[in-house]
């Protein structure tokens, strides 16, 4: 089994006065583990974020509304998702595009496939 890990751009989605320049797509890194937690994967945002989330979270949150602990998921148009982290210091709402996040849990389901002996 091996890690995935996959760079994607996302969307901060804020309510806060924005110059152009920080409206733009933020580097977000996608990470699954297996030998670390075959259910879960990582989210990393800019700076020191990172979330785990349930990899069936994830998935659930590309077709309908879903929702544990900190984290919610849910379809956003026909090809956007968001993300939403709540912790102490507050709420991050993260726009993804919806094949992007697709692609990894496919490339997730691969890299926990094991082969069949002879």
């Amino acid at each position: 089994m091996s890690v995935v890990e996959q760079y994607a751009r996302a969307h901060i989605v804020t309510d806060a006065d924005l110059v152009e320049e920080e409206q733009t797509a933020v580097p977000v890194v996608l990470r699954y583990d297996p030998e670390d937690d075959p259910r879960t994967v990582r989210v990393g945002l800019p700076g020191t974020h990172e979330w785990t989330i349930a990899r069936a979270l994830l998935e659930q949150g590309l077709r309908a509304p879903a929702g544990s602990g900190e984290v919610r998921v849910w379809p956003c148009g026909r090809v956007q998702a968001i993300v939403e982290f709540h912790s102490a210091q507050g709420v991050s709402v993260v726009q993804f595009e919806s094949k992007t996040l697709s692609r990894f849990l496919r490339r997730t389901y691969t890299a926990t496939a094991q082969p069949v002996g002879n």
